[in-house]
């Protein structure tokens, strides 16, 4: 248990925070999960239009503590290589 006034609130924080994280990687995860499919069903333009569309998503899990910088830059990367095999 936290022992100090500052680690009290971090405390509280954290558990006002979590839920909104976890939806945040949620929602992340459902945007590469709808590009993925358009790449298992061989579309190349819905799996284009997906990742484009999942792309700001991502990044913004980056902006907000979600997904660290590199980890997204390597998912975007990966997805984006996929697609161009197609």
């Amino acid at each position: 248990m936290a022992n100090t006034t500052s680690a009290r609130k971090r405390v509280r924080r954290d558990a006002r925070q979590t839920p909104v994280n976890g939806a945040r990687r949620s929602r992340i995860r459902t945007f590469i999960r709808k590009v993925e499919a358009a790449i298992e069903a061989g579309d190349r333009d819905a799996a284009a239009e997906a990742l484009r569309q999942a792309q700001p998503e991502i990044m913004r899990g980056v902006t907000r503590g979600v997904v660290k910088k590199n980890t997204a830059a390597r998912r975007i990367s990966r997805l984006s290589r996929r697609i161009k095999t197609l």
